[in-house]
């Protein structure tokens, strides 16, 4: 199974979710190894930035990364459309900072990205595979990962509202199933946690345009929903955008139960930490079932692209 990347480069434009004006995006394509790499656009020059659990600096409302030299807020939706079609390696260059926030889904980008075409490229795919369950809880929210062929999510949110209540939802993530079954998932909330955002000058860009919003007794939004279980189909899409900030594609089975960015985020550090007992870095011969195990994990974390 070879690398991928877009076989040329494509642009978009959109409205942050933050600051509420607009923001550019342009993905170009990558050589092979070079994983996902942000170039913010700042007004000292270009800055390289590229994702890793530690260079998660914020997860109020969407996940922003940073490095010391610039950040790029919003970037999960993207980050999962890149992970669930099965690209390894491409530039995202950055036009303000954050992501376009485009409908609240990764429909935009799932069919930005197919527009640019994917490549595959001559080098073999490399993955990072639980060798082991490893378990994250507090209270009420839990992140259990355990050894798996593929990417696999089990997730569940309860929410005391009418419309939520209690949702489950399977996904192996394959590009067939992630542009069908979770792309045009938007993000959600709620009309009361809207307005006072709004108050304090925080969410913006945030509207019915780009998020489903509830009020105490159903959606806000004229057309209402897009699946029943939108909410949950979201909140596994948002999943895999947070995952995909490791330094190589995940394979586990995750069962995850009310999670949000922050809780994504210290699962996936402490899965890191873990790296040397709990994952092994495999290339992937031909397909899943021709994988060989190269080197421990830790020392192909080391080895990522910088």
């Amino acid at each position: 199974m070879n690398q991928t990347t877009i076989a040329k480069s494509v642009r978009c434009s959109g409205i942050g979710l933050h600051g509420g004006g607009r923001v550019g995006l342009e993905l170009h394509p990558a050589g092979p190894d070079t994983g996902i790499v942000f170039h913010l656009r700042t007004a000292e020059g270009v800055k390289r930035l590229v994702p890793d659990p530690g260079q998660v600096v914020g997860t109020g409302l969407a996940t922003t990364l940073g490095n010391g030299d610039g950040s790029v807020r919003t970037v999960e939706h993207l980050l999962a459309a890149i992970r669930g079609l099965g690209i390894d390696n491409i530039v995202i260059e950055t036009e303000g900072d954050e992501v376009p926030i485009m409908d609240g889904s990764a429909g935009s980008f799932v069919y930005l990205l197919r527009s640019a075409g994917i490549q595959e490229q001559n080098r073999l795919r490399r993955v990072l595979a639980v060798t082991r369950p490893f378990e994250h809880k507090d209270g009420e929210k839990r992140i259990r990962v355990e050894p798996f062929d593929g990417f696999r999510v089990d997730y569940l949110i309860e929410f005391d509202h009418p419309l939520i209540g209690r949702q489950t939802l399977r996904l192996d993530l394959t590009p067939e199933n992630f542009a069908r079954r979770v792309a045009k998932a938007r993000t959600f909330g709620f009309l009361s946690d809207v307005e006072a955002l709004h108050r304090c000058g925080l969410a913006l860009g945030g509207s019915l345009e780009n998020a489903v919003v509830l009020d105490e007794y159903g959606v806000v939004n004229q057309e209402g929903l897009r699946y029943k279980d939108e909410f949950v189909r979201h909140k596994v899409l948002d999943f895999v955008g947070d995952m995909a900030v490791a330094p190589l594609p995940l394979w586990g089975h995750f069962e995850v139960r009310c999670s949000g960015h922050a809780f994504n985020n210290e699962f996936l550090r402490l899965l890191m930490d873990n790296a040397a007992t709990c994952l092994r870095t495999v290339t992937l011969a031909g397909n899943a079932a021709g994988a060989r195990e190269a080197a421990p994990a830790r020392a192909a974390v080391a080895a990522a692209p910088a």
